[in-house]
């Protein structure tokens, strides 16, 4: 099956994203919920039958939600509604502060860079106002996964260890934990101690190097239980997607989201 692949590429600019396509765009609509900022326009990808379950996933800096949407569609479950937001556009400082979609603003990718403490936090409540969106509208929140690419992807799990719902599972692709030094501390009450965790990672990765997610790794064995951390690797995978990446985001969502009736 085809599927999008997502790069970024280091450029004298700074970075900049790059995306292309191999699907056909999915049958997705925009979101036109005025209550949750986020929700205004994001794209969703709406199950076929009654939808039990959500997957909530962020793109990467630069990009927007269609990219991913495309990418859900291909792995979709008839009862699951796919949401993928689009970050706001601000300035990034790694970027030479131009104006991008970014979920936060970024300093630098190596593990003892500055962050943007206040953006993180600012962003993942956010993203925690769409989980309670979906609560208040029927889906439970153990029936929720949260997820993302690069930057989205470190804004999930972030997200998800400091969620006072207990979700169902993350899915970090190619990323890092924010604010890694706050951390088990940034838990509170644990709420998500047992959460499942796939993180996916390209070896030949020149953005957000393998090691740096496999230290992304240890660290949140530290955070949760250390059985539900999956590392995953790919050989002469860049900072991008693949097909057997995206099989194994496919298996993780089926297994920890099965049909209910």
């Amino acid at each position: 099956m085809n599927r999008p692949t997502f790069s970024v590429t280091q450029t004298r600019e700074g970075i900049e994203s790059e995306r292309r396509y191999y699907v056909q765009p999915p049958q997705c609509m925009c979101g036109n919920n005025m209550s949750v900022p986020l929700l205004a326009d994001a794209v969703t990808v709406s199950g076929t039958e009654r939808e039990t379950a959500a997957v909530i996933f962020l793109h990467g800096l630069g990009d927007t939600g269609h990219g991913w949407a495309e990418a859900m569609s291909a792995i979709r479950l008839p009862y699951v509604k796919y949401i993928c937001p689009h970050a706001p556009r601000i300035p990034v400082t790694l970027n030479m502060k131009m104006v991008m979609p970014s979920w936060f603003d970024l300093m630098g990718l190596s593990p003892d860079a500055p962050e943007d403490e206040a953006g993180i936090k600012k962003a993942s409540e956010s993203i925690k106002a769409i989980i309670e969106h979906e609560v208040k509208n029927g889906i439970p929140a153990h029936r929720i996964i949260l997820g993302g690419f690069s930057q989205g992807g470190a804004l999930s799990l972030y997200t998800a260890l400091t969620c006072q719902h207990k979700l169902c599972g993350v899915v970090g692709l190619s990323c890092w934990l924010p604010l890694h030094q706050t951390f088990p501390q940034a838990a509170g009450n644990g709420v998500n101690k047992d959460i499942p965790i796939l993180q996916c990672h390209g070896e030949m990765d020149p953005m957000i190097p393998v090691r740096f997610g496999a230290l992304t790794s240890e660290k949140l064995k530290c955070v949760v239980n250390p059985s539900k951390v999956q590392f995953k690797t790919y050989p002469g995978l860049m900072h991008s997607s693949c097909t057997q990446e995206m099989d194994a985001v496919k298996d993780f969502i089926e297994k920890l989201l099965p049909r209910v009736f």
